[in-house]
């Protein structure tokens, strides 16, 4: 079985590799949206698709289908083994105790996307974050938070916001200003690689009045990122 990482869903930002493994399978099995952006790759293919917060019984269907000795590629946006479907396949086939080869397949992940878009913001030690609290508590968010902040580490903000959850962005902007000036750049870039795609440069203390929604990725710069000929950039030190 492959557990595919599409990149963040342009074709122009799919791996070789990647288109390959969709080939050689029988059945592709993802969530809705995803499978939809593969349709030039999945024709004369079966598809098995289903909505948000349904991760497990498709992960449960593509490892039965693989078991059964089908060539199944399960799909993740991004990269499959950041925030995608590759961790859940290898604890759901050893709980069941189904033998199934599994081949994680690296994507482009919403990081390294928003980050291109922005200019070189994540050239030296970074870190991700996902500011959604249904799988983690946010107790535990807000330690990572924290530490992170206090590291001067850039970091990569995912699921930064959505209609349920508001004050989670907020909280962790009121955390980074504890630690860093409030012109540190702030990058926020929408729906990567999309024909919708928003590219915003803000900073700490004016992020929060731009429009950040869960297609969003907000990257925080540490104390030497600048804006340098409009892009945002954090110094590697190669050049002095």
């Amino acid at each position: 079985m492959f557990v595919v990482g599409i990149g963040p869903g342009n074709p122009l930002d799919r791996t070789r590799r990647a288109e390959l493994a969709i080939a050689a399978s029988s059945l592709v099995v993802g969530y809705d949206p995803y499978v939809a952006s593969l349709t030039d790759l999945c024709v004369g293919k079966e598809t098995i698709t289903s909505g948000m917060r349904q991760e497990s019984e498709r992960c449960h269907i593509a490892l039965q289908r693989a078991w059964q000795g089908e060539t199944v590629s399960l799909v993740s946006s991004g990269d499959a083994g950041v925030y995608g479907m590759a961790g859940l396949a290898m604890e759901m086939a050893a709980a069941e105790n189904l033998v199934v080869e599994i081949e994680v397949i690296a994507g482009v992940s919403a990081a390294n996307a928003a980050a291109a878009q922005l200019g070189a913001p994540l050239m030296l030690d970074s870190a991700t974050i996902s500011l959604s609290d249904l799988l983690v508590p946010w107790e535990t968010i807000v330690t990572r938070l924290e530490a992170v902040a206090a590291a001067d580490m850039v970091v990569s903000l995912y699921n930064p916001r959505s209609k349920k959850r508001v004050h989670q962005l907020d909280d962790a902007a009121k955390i980074f200003r504890q630690y860093r000036a409030g012109n540190t750049p702030v990058g926020i870039v929408t729906a990567a690689g999309d024909s919708q795609q928003q590219v915003v440069y803000s900073d700490l203390d004016h992020f929060l009045d731009e429009e950040i929604g869960m297609r969003s990725l907000v990257i925080v710069g540490n104390s030497t990122t600048r804006i340098i000929g409009g892009h945002m950039v954090t110094p590697r030190g190669y050049y002095r």
